[in-house]
């Protein structure tokens, strides 16, 4: 049997206004050209639940009772292997019968999602170990380096502020810029695991010559100071002042052992983040001038 149509809220909400005058279910049928069926149901609706708005229906109830729910998160959490068909079969035993979609879906809804696994080398513990250890022993022994500029005023500034629609060139809203970042230093910096190394500003154009000059004066005095072990590998990218043929010339006659970097990959070094952090400490410093800008980078 079809569903009746529904009757829409401005007519139940007449029908409620004209029983309220004072008018019959058979006198209301005939203003509105309603059923008076409809009219009663209209009414004693209102009488019982005080409003004419269609009211939320309980629908069909779930076959998945709260402890058949916990029961396949379990599971699958337990095994993530478990096929849909075998917990199926799992609710079968406690007299729940489902179809293994509805399984599927209530896992869903449960943040649980049929995947393809990773594939990935079968290792022991042991070897897990022995990888783990090598990995900490490489990464722990290796000097990152990398250049950066840092500016007196620029986008190291910018920050959230909380405004309204239509106020964004307030001046309390706005962060004043200056041409050029109003002046800036370029630094050469490095680190290890056991932290910072020496840092060093950059005084005119840097070149091949003045990039071996600071590594000459920097790179062994921090290793050092780092407590580095004596197989230590020095990271650096592949800008063409590093991979020159003189700097690489350099580099061997100083017994300086580097690491091979894929081109592309500045979100490889982490020194990137000590970077960030470093211009934020220094602007939270406010300097006034190039002097102390380079001043507090140190």
């Amino acid at each position: 049997m079809p569903r009746s149509k529904d009757i829409q809220e401005q007519m139940r909400t007449e029908v409620i206004e004209i029983y309220q005058s004072g008018k019959g279910y058979k006198a209301i049928s005939k203003a509105l050209g309603l059923q008076r069926t409809t009219v009663r149901a209209i009414i004693h609706k209102w009488q019982k639940h005080g409003t004419v708005v269609n009211l939320p229906r309980s629908g069909r109830p779930t076959k998945i009772t709260p402890r058949a729910q916990r029961r396949l998160i379990r599971e699958v959490t337990k095994d993530p292997r478990t096929t849909s068909k075998e917990l199926q079969a799992s609710l079968a035993s406690i007299k729940v019968s489902v179809h293994d979609s509805t399984i599927r879906k209530r896992l869903g809804k449960n943040g649980l999602h049929g995947r393809f696994p990773r594939r990935k080398s079968l290792l022991s513990k042991k070897n897990i170990r022995a990888r783990l250890k090598d990995c900490q022993d490489f990464w722990e022994n290796t000097l990152w380096t990398d250049e950066s500029k840092v500016e007196l005023f620029g986008r190291q500034m910018s920050r959230y502020i909380w405004r309204k629609r239509n106020t964004a060139f307030q001046k309390k809203n706005i962060i004043p810029t200056v041409k050029y970042g109003g002046g800036s230093v370029m630094v050469w910096g490095c680190f290890a695991a056991s932290g910072p190394g020496r840092l060093a500003a950059i005084d005119g154009t840097m070149n091949s010559t003045v990039y071996q000059k600071i590594l000459k004066e920097n790179v062994r005095p921090s290793v050092r100071q780092l407590k580095l072990k004596r197989s230590w590998v020095l990271l650096q990218d592949n800008d063409p002042k590093h991979t020159s043929k003189s700097t690489s010339e350099w580099l061997k006659k100083n017994k300086m052992k580097t690491l091979e970097w894929p081109s592309q990959s500045p979100d490889l070094n982490p020194i990137e983040m000590l970077w960030h952090d470093l211009k934020k400490a220094v602007h939270a410093r406010k300097p006034s001038n190039k002097a102390e800008l380079q001043q507090f980078c140190k």
